[in-house]
């Protein structure tokens, strides 16, 4: 069991950056995957960031110039670095973790970013 609890959204003006944090309940040195997704109104929810075990991250494509997922083992945390935010990234944004390949991921309940000026 993986308990995941996202902090850090709000309302921000285009331009300018937030950091989400997510802090996970146990070590996040356990766990094959990690990372952020979003989901806009009326949209499905897409892959922001991910960041497993061995360091490998992958980002998407509308945000890696952008944006940046790191992992902090000493507090158990997964944050996204987020630059130069527009209109487009208003959306609630998700935490994810899974354990290995063979489990169920686990889901935070969500963080709000608005972008709006």
């Amino acid at each position: 069991q993986v308990q995941l609890v996202e902090s850090g959204g709000g309302l921000v003006q285009p331009g300018g950056s937030l950091r989400l944090s997510c802090a996970v309940s146990r070590s996040i040195a356990s766990l094959r995957v990690m990372g952020w997704y979003r989901q806009a109104p009326g949209k499905q929810r897409e892959l922001v960031a991910t960041l497993d075990s061995g360091g490998n991250t992958v980002t998407a494509d509308s945000v890696k110039d952008r944006w940046t997922i790191s992992g902090d083992s000493a507090k158990n945390t997964v944050d996204l670095q987020m630059n130069v935010l527009s209109p487009e990234d208003t959306a609630v944004y998700y935490c994810y973790a899974q354990i290995s390949t063979i489990t169920t991921g686990y889901w935070g309940q969500g963080t709000q970013v608005t972008v709006s000026s």
